[in-house]
């Protein structure tokens, strides 16, 4: 049998194609109107206003919150190297001595350091901390707050082992 619609004129003849209307997009498909897209950016600008500044409060606590851990682990540094050496870092050695050995030979053999995994930290406000050996068992270490001042309130309030207010320095 032979194959017929190879060479078949038929074949040659080409129907004409049909045309296809254009197909109806869903209203999902077609995107978002100007007017929706306002509203959605109304509603965010609300939320953004509400929750935002409740957001930028924690943000202040938590500052305060690590600045009192900054401090314990500070306190915790001066107090191993006391044992180590016999006495607190003088306040002309301050807290750099946690890093740094005494440049007095018999107490530098004594120095078992660095007491600190990485440098001294700032504060969280970007200021260094205050210390101060008060007797030969205490010691005052301190953060200002975020205001850099003695004394103050809520997240600008002193945190940390204060001095009585009166040795606080006067600004």
């Amino acid at each position: 049998m032979m194959n017929l619609h190879m060479n078949s004129p038929m074949t040659m003849i080409r129907r004409p194609r049909r045309q296809v209307a254009p197909r109806r997009t869903s209203y999902a498909a077609r995107g978002f109107t100007l007017l929706e897209m306002l509203v959605v950016l109304v509603i965010i600008g609300l939320l953004a206003g509400l929750v935002g500044p409740q957001l930028l409060g924690r943000v202040d606590t938590s500052k305060v919150t690590a600045a009192d851990t900054q401090i314990r682990m500070l306190k915790a540094a001066v107090e191993t190297m006391r044992l180590d050496i016999g006495r607190f870092p003088t306040a002309e050695e301050g807290l750099q001595m946690l890093m740094d050995p005494p440049q007095d030979e018999r107490i530098a053999r004594k120095w078992r350091g660095p007491y600190l995994a990485e440098d001294v930290p700032m504060d969280p406000w970007g200021n260094p901390y205050n210390y101060q050996p008060a007797t030969a068992t205490k010691m005052i270490l301190y953060s200002y707050g975020a205001d850099g001042q003695p004394g103050g309130e809520g997240i600008d309030a002193d945190v940390g082992f204060l001095p009585s207010t009166d040795a606080l320095p006067k600004t």
